[in-house]
């Protein structure tokens, strides 16, 4: 279980309640790597409804159903491009970790985002 003083899953090195956690609890992510952190850390905390909430409408599945078994334990974040508090579009490339019971792997993705109406989406990614 996370608390507010835990690591965060993004490995930023802050606390879940001073970096996901509040993004998580309905705060604006500031950037697109920021939203792709909390993504990540809502992967990692079984959080289907965050990751609908910050897909855009034009590419979000109806549903999004959280493999159980299946436990994302690092992310890296290769590069990122514009993605600012002022921009409107960003890319984020990043290398996540996981695992199952029997199988660990990875997953490299270059994500884009755009930001409408003060808010960032995710809009879709290519997988490496």
């Amino acid at each position: 279980m996370v608390t507010e003083e835990s690591r965060c899953p993004c490995l930023s090195g802050n606390p879940y309640g001073a970096c996901c956690g509040p993004l998580h609890a309905g705060a604006v992510a500031p950037t697109a790597e920021r939203l792709m952190r909390s993504r990540f850390s809502a992967f990692a905390l079984g959080l289907p409804e965050y990751l609908l909430l910050t897909w855009h409408p034009r590419t979000r599945p109806g549903t999004l159903e959280l493999d159980a078994d299946q436990r994302w334990t690092r992310l890296d974040i290769v590069s990122t491009r514009s993605g600012g508090p002022f921009d409107s579009r960003g890319t984020v490339a990043f290398r996540a970790w996981w695992r199952s019971d029997s199988e660990r792997g990875t997953l490299e993705e270059t994500s884009e985002f755009v930001r409408e109406n003060g808010r960032w989406y995710y809009v879709d990614g290519v997988v490496s």
